[in-house]
Order: structure tokens, then sequence, then C-alpha cells
């Protein structure tokens, strides 16, 4: 198969071919080798390379009868929110440099039983912390539409690679938008499932006291659809699991969205402002649901924004501390702040400073707003947003200035005890500079709605800008009507970058 014909195709229509004897998974997995060799030099998205076990895999699927729903279909996996067995795992970090993961996290087992067959992994930001991805393990990954900019992270690494046409769709994580953002600044569809919906086992019950959840960026609404239903549902020991689902997300594709009432507002939730061109996009989404029949209405729910920024990063960085102690098990080796990146060590000093009451009191703030917000939604089916308040900006404009990983340097070796309240006040004084390009959504993580990304527009300068929808908690089926309707709308699919 020629990559011409191979990137026509979604991850859903590639498997139909394999099942049908058309092609094998071995050309399939060959197509998608040969776009990392022909592109990823210039994009730096898969930064570990299973190659000769991929076409082993791929060799064993095209033999077995029973293929599963994407049998034979080239994968790749982030190297964070989950473990491959047998593989480096690194979470962007110098400190698990050749580390090997011991198991398949469940989720990754899920991917494999759907017959997915994984040829790599891809690139992420120091415990996915950044909405950028330059870490200083592997350096910068480049936007395909532009390699000049970034494809937003964490997940920035999956989706250059799926919008550069390597693999039809890959994993990606979502704790504060790395799942979203990533798929606004690509050009992809990107949904994060409500908190409880997909497994996080066997070595996490939550990340991030419930922030993260985990899926894919795809090319097509349908690919999300159809891994969601294989790979949704508690795994054995999770502490929580999201409400029962009425059917298959594959159905509910098909099934008519009604009138749906829509929510949206232009002003950026956690931040100041908005730019223009993230405005047009939104704007032109919300002509188009018009043009739908829906019903839309500009309101937004009233958030204590100061407080929820201080509540956000205060979780972060407290797990952030735990991160870094999580790894000093794994390698048995004490924690070396010249294995981490400065902003990663800084966070965990404050998360050391941090005690029990001021993280019950961000759980509290969080808690409180997630009521306020269900309340918000009882009078709209969906809320919807621009995914982002910025487009992509350059490489390297988001990374720390010199004068301020000196400073962060000079107090890396300072007790939390000594150092800690002016490092808690530096972070919190900046709370606004730290959500101004992705201010947009943190929220949901914190109240566990689903929210997605479609990309319906484009920028001037050729760049996608994604909006994003939200619906009430555990309400996924709504969401995906409402993509099928938009794709079907303004296909998107077949619209690749040049490189």
């Amino acid at each position: 198969m020629r990559f011409d014909e191979y990137v026509k195709h979604d991850a859903t229509a590639l498997a139909a071919l394999v099942k049908s004897g058309d092609v094998t998974s071995r050309e399939l997995i060959d197509c998608a080798i040969a776009r990392i060799e022909a592109v990823d030099p210039k994009l730096n998205s898969v930064i570990h390379r299973r190659f000769s076990r991929a076409r082993d895999e791929a060799d064993g699927a095209d033999k077995r009868e029973e293929k599963g729903p994407f049998g034979g279909v080239p994968f790749l996996v982030k190297d964070l929110d989950g473990t491959l067995a047998g593989e480096p795992y690194n979470g962007g970090t110098r400190a698990l440099a050749g580390y090997i993961a011991p198991n398949d996290s469940e989720l990754f087992a899920r991917f494999k039983r759907s017959g997915l067959v994984i040829v790599g992994k891809t690139n992420t930001p120091e415990f996915g912390l950044v909405a950028f991805t330059e870490p200083q393990l592997h350096g910068a990954t480049r936007n395909p539409w532009n390699t000049g900019h970034t494809p937003g992270g964490s997940s920035g690494g999956s989706a250059a690679a799926v919008a550069a046409g390597i693999v039809p769709m890959a994993h990606a994580g979502d704790g504060g938008g790395s799942i979203r953002i990533p798929a606004s600044h690509c050009g992809l569809f990107g949904l994060k499932p409500s908190r409880g919906r997909m497994p996080m086992g066997p070595d996490e019950g939550e990340s991030w006291h419930g922030f993260v959840s985990r899926l894919v960026v795809s090319r097509s609404v349908r690919d999300s659809a159809a891994i969601f239903d294989h790979t949704h549902g508690m795994d054995e020991g999770a502490p929580y699991c999201a409400p029962a689902l009425e059917r298959s997300m594959v159905e509910e594709l098909s099934r008519p969205t009604g009138k749906l009432r829509i929510a949206y507002t232009s002003k950026a939730l956690m931040a100041a402002r908005t730019d223009r061109d993230n405005q047009a996009a939104l704007d032109d989404a919300i002509k188009l649901c018009r043009e739908l029949g829906h019903d839309v209405t500009e309101a937004h729910p009233p958030i204590n924004v100061h407080e929820l920024q201080i509540a956000y990063l205060t979780i972060v960085a407290a797990c952030t501390a735990g991160a870094v102690d999580s790894v000093a098990e794994l390698t048995r080796r004490a924690p070396d702040p010249t294995q981490y990146e400065p902003v990663t060590w800084f966070l965990s000093q404050v998360g050391r400073y941090l005690n029990g009451a001021k993280i019950e009191h961000a759980r509290a703030v969080i808690q409180r707003t997630t009521r306020l917000v269900a309340k918000f939604m009882r009078d709209y089916d969906v809320f919807a947003t621009p995914t982002c308040a910025v487009p992509p900006v350059r490489i390297g404009e988001l990374l720390p200035k010199p004068i301020e990983v000196a400073g962060l340097t000079a107090v890396r070796n300072a007790p939390p005890s000594v150092i800690g309240p002016v490092l808690e006040k530096l972070l919190f004084g900046l709370a606004e500079t730290n959500f101004a390009a992705t201010p947009n959504t943190m929220l949901f993580n914190m109240t566990g709605q689903p929210a997605m990304s479609v990309p319906l527009y484009v920028n001037g300068k050729n760049l996608p800008i994604g909006t994003q929808f939200v619906s009430r908690y555990g309400d996924e089926a709504t969401l995906f009507r409402l993509a099928a309707q938009l794709e079907a709308a303004r296909p998107w699919k077949d619209k690749l970058p040049s490189l």
C-alpha cells in the first residue's frame, strides 16, 4: 500500500481492509514506519521506536482469525499516562532515562486487545506539566502545519504524529487539557472522557486527584468513538466509576442530536483575554451550530477564577512532589534536582511545602465549583468555548526565560521549609500568567465533565484552531452525536499538512 492510499483511510477503514484481506497488517505497519522515517526528523514526535516488534505483531495479527475492531492497525502511545511492558518509560524526565516498564497499564492492554499494533512511543513534556512539548530529555516536537510552532501538549507527540499521517489515531492523556489542546493545535478531534470512565490501573487509582482522563487524538470522530467503546469501564480496584452508558458511542454517532441548548462564551475562563483568531474560531463554530438548528445562548458559569487558579496549582504542585518521590522509588535513587527541569523541581519544592490543610482547601474549592458548574449545566446540554486562548505559539516561546531559569536553579537545593513560602507566593502570584495561553480546559478536569475539541477553523497563517464543547458529567453521548453532526457538515479528516 502506498502512503497516498494509506492516509486516505481512518483506523476503522484500515481495520476493515485488513479484515477483508485487501491489505495485510504488515503492509500497514510498513507504511507507518516509512512515514516515521520520512517526516519525523522534521517533527521529533516518535521518541521510542519498536519497529521490529511491531512487524512481528503484525505478522501474528494477519494469522489470527479474530482480529478485533482495530485488528492490525498501526498505533502510537504517549510516553506518559500508561506503561508498555518491556519498553522504555521516561515520562519526559531525565530521572527515568533507561527505565524499562515491567507491565502494561490496563488501558494499554485494552488497546492491544482491540487489535492495535503499537509501533512506537511519542514525545511528552516532563510529567505532562505544560501545554507544549519541549522536554530537555528528547527535545522539541514540532507542529506539522508549521514546524516553527508548537503542536501543544502534553500529548504533543501523539497529535503531531496523527496530523502528519503517521497513524490515524494515537493515545493521549489529559490532566489540564492535554488531549484537547494538541487536538486544537494540530487540526484533530480529541475527547477527554468523564472522570472515572477510563481505566487507570493497575499502578494508579487516580492521577492528579482525579483531574486526569485518557483516550486518543484522532482524525475521525468514529475512530475515537470506537476505541472509547473498546477501552472504557472501571478496572479491578478502581476507586470510582462514571455513570453507566445507555448504548455504545458508535451507535450514538448515527442518532440525531435533537435541538441542543448550547451556551457559549468567548471570555477566557481562567485568564484575561482571548486572541481574535480564537474568538473568530468560536464565532464560526457557533454560527454553524445555529445553522444546524441548535438553540444558542451566550452564558458562562459564575466561577471564582483566582481561587480556582490557586486550587489547581496546589493540587498539581503536590502531585509533582509525589511524582518525584515515585521516580525515586522506581529507580532506587534519591531525588536529584539536576535530573529535573527547573520548573518541575520548583513545583515539587512548592508541593513539599504545602500542608494538608491547604490541599484540603483546594479540594473543597474544586468540589464547590463542580456543584456550581453542574447547576449551570441544568439549563444547557452543551457549553462551548475556544479550546485555547491563543493560536499555536512558536517553538521556545513558552519556555522559561534565562533569568527565570537562573533564579529557580539558584534555590533548587534550599529546604522547602526555608524557601517554601517564597516559592508558593511566586507560583500563585504568577497564576494568571500560567493559564494565559490555555485557560479554558482545566476547569473541566477539575469538575470531571467530558469535553472535546473539534477542528472547524484554520487561521490566516494556516494554523488550526479548535472549539471546545463540554457536556454534563457522564454524558459523552451528546458530545459524540454533536461531533458527528459537525464533522458531516464541515468534514476535516482529509485535510493534511503539506510537510
